[in-house]
């Protein structure tokens, strides 16, 4: 059948089982908009307010949902305003396409209205670009671009479409898509060896990142877990893959991570990477880290092994089939001596907090037990986003959602939009510092334009808590440009957005308030004011063996 290029666009997107996009049109990009609305029955669309907005929105319905999240934008800046929230899809290897349209085929190059070369742009921050200027290509480049950001280590792919391949015709064949192949690339060879490591170790780690979430690998790493008897940690991005709550789990590891995982990695003899890169904020000093052990790192992506830390052995491949084959391959180990040393070290070394006063760590509680550790959790960036991953018991994956590698402030709220348009059934809950929530504030607009039952939760202790911590340690106390006191009103702009606003002064305020803005089932923001001076703990200075990690009972010792 005869299609025009924005029909051959959205016929393929139905293909791919896309049925929500999240964008803000444009001149370039009307044709496109045009097609959507004569299909709005089977493709919604979400209108942010602001194309940041829409690219965390992907984002965040990619990672609540597995599946591919899409974005769209016109030509010029519509296009620019994506690349932070592409960068952040592509730190953290999340399945995004981001759909922009260019001015038509004889204007490009010659710098005309609203024309940026976004593919150019965005190269270093994608798996992959096209810029499409012939509609007879459109529907295949559209159908690989989807096999690339969700195949192998996913990630975001930029499709630019010039106007005029909007508007012209050719020919559409619908196609089936079939299901991505899990794919392996090493030898039973390299399995053995890494089983014999494995058997041979007397006080094994695991250390669990994101890429056991994307392949879907809970249930191996569990098994994985019993088989060897070894603790377990996480990094950010790992959150949910492993039980928080089970007697294994020894929390997150690295610079804020608690002391038990970075004392016990280092300790270890053997420690096992599942679906983790090692990144600077795990590893603190590389040459000193895990220093007593032989490593084994578990990985989809070839070019991760070796990258930032040298390894002992090594298996390339989807980690849910890999995990499922070296299972197979391991008898039962009992190391007794090993596990009770791991829980003298959790009971000597629990995180702790001032619990006198309103604080974080206390919210964060209150919200897992209100919700039973059941809602989805996304943050923005600094002391909140760390302290909601130390203190909520995250038992299963896709249920927190955190800017991880480009540390991207404001994204938590438009990716808690897009995780609650993926997961209606799911309660979710966006935690932001005040200094995030001003930068994307303006989305709690797209929250109410469509009831999206979103709780957006602003930890205001009116300065730029993280950088403030580093100031106060580091900096001699000087706070350059991080307090933030001044005479905003985050309830009355809330309100003047057309949301349900609480400010939360008092502990016994809280459950209340997260009671109040479930049973809403409106977009709610509760304001809680916590003091400025409180830190996050534990704590590695940046570039020092995470064996230095310290509290602030240490830092009382050293005063």
């Amino acid at each position: 059948m005869q299609l025009t290029g924005s029909e051959i666009l959205v016929e393929c997107l139905k293909e791919q089982g896309v049925d929500t996009v999240f964008g803000y049109p444009g001149g370039a990009i009307l044709n496109i908009y045009d097609a959507l609305y004569k299909h709005s029955g089977e493709i919604k669309h979400i209108l942010t307010s602001h194309e940041q907005g829409a690219a965390h929105a992907a984002d965040g319905y990619a990672r609540a949902t597995g599946k591919v999240g899409v974005c769209m934008a016109t030509s010029g800046p519509g296009a620019t305003n994506l690349v932070t929230g592409i960068a952040t899809a592509y730190m953290d290897s999340v399945p995004m396409v981001a759909i922009t349209a260019n001015v038509t085929l004889p204007l490009l190059g010659k710098d005309s209205f609203q024309e940026v070369d976004i593919a150019g742009v965005t190269m270093p921050i994608t798996k992959h670009g096209y810029i499409v200027k012939n509609v007879e290509i459109l529907a295949d480049t559209i159908r690989k671009a989807f096999h690339i950001a969700r195949s192998g280590r996913p990630g975001p792919v930029l499709i630019d479409i010039t106007k005029d391949v909007t508007a012209a015709t050719c020919e559409y064949t619908p196609v089936t898509i079939q299901p991505e192949e899990r794919v392996t690339r090493y030898t039973r060879e390299e399995l053995m060896l890494v089983a014999e490591m494995i058997h041979k170790a007397k006080k094994p780690y695991i250390y669990l990142g994101g890429g056991a979430i994307i392949s879907g690998a809970s249930a191996e790493v569990a098994e994985f877990a019993e088989l060897i008897d070894a603790p377990v940690c996480d990094t950010l991005m790992g959150k949910g893959a492993f039980d928080g709550r089970s007697e294994r789990y020894t929390g997150m590891i690295g610079m804020h991570g608690t002391k038990t995982s970075n004392l016990g990695v280092s300790e270890c003899d053997l420690l096992v990477a599942l679906g983790a890169r090692f990144s600077d904020r795990v590893t603190g000093n590389p040459k000193k880290f895990a220093e007593n052990a032989r490593i084994i790192q578990l990985d989809v992506d070839a070019a991760e092994i070796n990258k930032n830390i040298r390894v002992d052995a090594s298996l390339v491949g989807d980690l849910k089939k890999t995990l499922t084959e070296l299972n197979a391959c391991l008898s039962k180990q009992e190391h007794p001596e090993w596990m009770a040393h791991i829980t003298e070290l959790k009971e000597k070394y629990p995180l702790k907090y001032d619990d006198e006063n309103l604080s974080c760590p206390y919210i964060m509680q209150e919200i897992d037990r209100v919700t039973n550790g059941e809602a989805i959790i996304t943050t923005d960036v600094g002391q909140h986003q760390m302290w909601a991953a130390q203190y909520y018991h995250y038992t299963k994956p896709r249920t927190f959602l955190s800017s991880g590698g480009l540390g991207t402030m404001g994204y938590g709220l438009g990716a808690c939009i897009g995780a609650q348009i993926g997961q209606p059934d799911k309660v979710c809950i966006n935690i932001a510092g005040d200094g995030c929530f001003r930068m994307n504030m303006n989305e709690l607009a797209t929250a109410s334009r469509y009831n999206i039952p979103i709780i957006q939760v602003v930890i205001n202790n009116q300065v730029l808590g993280m950088v403030r911590q580093w100031q106060t340690l580091f900096y001699g106390k000087r706070y350059s440009q991080t307090v933030l006191k001044d005479k905003v009103d985050f309830c009355k702009v809330a309100e003047g957005l057309g949301c349900t606003a609480i400010r939360v002064t008092k502990k016994e305020e809280v459950a209340p308030a997260i009671e109040k803005a479930i049973a809403l089932k409106a977009p709610v923001l509760i304001e809680c004011m916590i003091p400025e001076d409180d830190k996050v703990f534990p704590m590695v200075p940046a570039g020092a063996p995470i064996s230095e990690v310290f509290d602030g009972d240490d830092l009382k010792r050293q005063s």
